[in-house]
């Protein structure tokens, strides 16, 4: 079998059906994203899964800004959230997981909430949330837009936590095929095909060989791929405006235990160093008027 290309997107359409597909694999993208930490390995799984799903989700919105993927619950992994820019730059991040052993989706996220933020550059901020309830990342997010009002949309995620990739499909407004009972077995057809994935095909596979395996009959339309790759969005600019939040009195503390203050990128773990020259316009200009 030959190398499959990796970090990528890429958009199908069926051409007799209104139904449109993503395709995503991430091999390199998950292993930057873990290597600055020591993640156990059902982490690593399932962070891949965080930035499969994300990276789908974000390849179906026309908007500039970034989609973030948050859960929460009681179980071994207190937060995991993963973040796409519109053009498929990717982060994602588990915290408080350092004791996590399980390998299995409720032991990890057990009475959960996922939310699903959509953070354009214009205009306002969307969140919706639902329980996560399901055995997997991928049926929660199901149920999602099964509570939605939304066009049928479905997920099929992989990871082994070195590798990670993702299906998705979703219905389109009637177009091609105004029936509704025939649109409604078009649908059932492509997603009941899509359910004979293994793990491994979803995870080795090209798109084309991938499509050609599960949709042999159908006329399927594989666009171009658009290139994903981690890229972390922290920046010394940022660092110092975080500090310029802080009362001047919190600053001046910091300074005095020590001759600078650094901050950690949690991402990346890239770290960002102030001295007292670094800050000392800042101090100035947030110093209370003296009378």
């Amino acid at each position: 079998m030959t190398e499959t290309h990796t970090d990528l997107t890429q958009r199908f359409i069926f051409e007799t059906a209104d139904i449109r597909g993503e395709f995503v694999n991430l091999s390199h993208t998950l292993l930057e994203t873990c290597r600055p930490h020591a993640y156990a390995p059902g982490v690593r799984k399932l962070l891949g899964e965080m930035l499969s799903a994300t990276a789908l989700l974000t390849a179906t919105l026309k908007f500039e800004g970034k989609l973030i993927l948050q859960a929460r619950g009681d179980g071994q992994i207190p937060l995991i959230m993963a973040e796409s820019t519109h053009d498929r730059k990717l982060r994602a991040i588990a915290r408080g997981a350092e004791q996590a052993t399980s390998e299995n989706f409720s032991e990890l996220l057990a009475n959960g909430q996922l939310a699903i933020t959509i953070d354009p550059h214009q205009g306002k901020r969307y969140q919706g949330i639902v329980s996560l309830q399901s055995e997997s990342l991928a049926s929660s997010l199901d149920s999602y837009f099964e509570q939605s009002e939304q066009l049928g949309t479905r997920l099929w995620l992989a990871s082994d936590g070195e590798r990670t990739a993702g299906l998705l499909l979703q219905q389109l407004p009637a177009t091609i095929n105004k029936d509704m009972a025939s649109r409604a077995d078009q649908w059932v057809n492509a997603t009941t095909l899509a359910e004979t994935l293994t793990v491994e095909e979803l995870l080795s596979l090209d798109a084309d060989v991938l499509l050609h395996r599960l949709y042999h009959e159908e006329e399927v339309r594989l666009f171009d791929p658009s290139p994903a790759q981690f890229e972390c969005s922290c920046s010394r600019e940022r660092s110092f405006n975080a500090l310029a939040s802080l009362p001047t009195n919190d600053l001046e503390s910091l300074l005095e235990e020590q001759d600078h203050i650094t901050i950690d990128c949690e991402f990346c773990t890239m770290q960002y160093r102030f001295t007292e020259a670094d800050l000392g316009e800042l101090l100035v200009h947030a110093s209370p008027t003296q009378h």
